[in-house]
């Protein structure tokens, strides 16, 4: 795609029923057609056939009786036919099963056109969004690793779904961590949790290139949690004691941000020795 135009096609083409696979994807393939011939938006069938010198309440109608899936009426045909409509463009009518209206193509591509003018010119903030709003299946217990190590799980979580092992959790990993990977490979990181930087939810920008993970994103420390750290932080802890009781946290959390190393700076409990 070159234009706005094909871009708006292409979204028309994916999202119907019937419209690309057995349709204009071999019209296309065997230069039948043209992709800005092709029938790709409901709204494409009405102007070609006003093009072509249908009448417009015909033309309307047929529009409407093939994007509902309902093939061509006799005198619609007929009139396409009479007015020299090709064969090929006809045929396309009748296997069409659903169409999208090219409103919502153009409102798809607009946006997809915003996310990707951010993704390329201000990554970072890019991808703090993406992981606060989509981070689904990111854990940062698990995938803060070396490119190569995040390699090889990808790797083995790709092969064990092609053998179908996976669950739908797993799924989202991949999702996850094939993110993870494209970050990384553009030059940008993940910090791991802090006691006093890390946000309940979000991914926070850092420095110029690296984002600090949320409590949330630890694996086993749900949101109530995570919110409990960091209004309770307000105050600096004294000790792991003293984080459990303001935060109100369980020991599996505890155990958890202890994993993380973010209780080394903390004594376990509040007593002061004299000795």
């Amino acid at each position: 795609p070159t234009t706005m135009e094909e871009l708006i096609r292409i979204s028309g083409l994916s999202h119907g029923t019937d419209v690309w696979l057995g349709n204009a994807h071999d019209l296309i393939l065997n230069g039948t057609a043209h992709l800005k011939d092709c029938i790709c938006t409901r709204d494409d069938i009405m102007n070609a056939l006003i093009g072509y010198g249908v009448e417009s309440k015909m033309a309307f109608t047929t529009m409407e009786n093939v994007r509902k899936g309902r093939g061509l009426k006799p005198e619609m045909e007929e009139a396409m036919v009479t007015h020299q409509v090709p064969p090929w463009f006809i045929d396309s009518c009748k296997k069409i099963k659903y169409m999208f209206p090219k409103g919502h193509a153009v409102a798809y591509v607009t946006m997809a056109l915003r996310v990707a003018w951010y993704k390329v010119y201000y990554p970072q903030a890019y991808y703090s969004a993406y992981f606060t709003i989509r981070g689904d299946g990111f854990d940062a217990c698990t995938m803060l690793l070396p490119m190569d190590q995040l390699n090889a799980r990808i790797k083995e979580f790709k092969r064990l779904d092609q053998e179908k092992k996976l669950s739908a959790k797993e799924q989202t990993e991949i999702t996850a961590m094939e993110m993870v990977r494209e970050m990384m490979a553009r030059g940008y990181h993940f910090l791991p949790a802090d006691l006093y930087k890390s946000d309940a939810v979000r991914f926070l920008p850092e420095g110029e290139k690296d984002l600090r993970v949320p409590f949330s994103s630890l694996g086993g420390l749900g949101v109530s949690a995570a919110q409990g750290l960091v209004e309770a932080r307000s105050i600096p802890f004294v000790s792991v004691e003293d984080l459990k009781n303001r935060a109100r946290v369980s020991s599996a959390v505890i155990e958890l941000l202890r994993g993380q190393g973010c209780l080394n700076s903390l004594s376990e409990t509040s007593q002061l020795s004299l000795f």
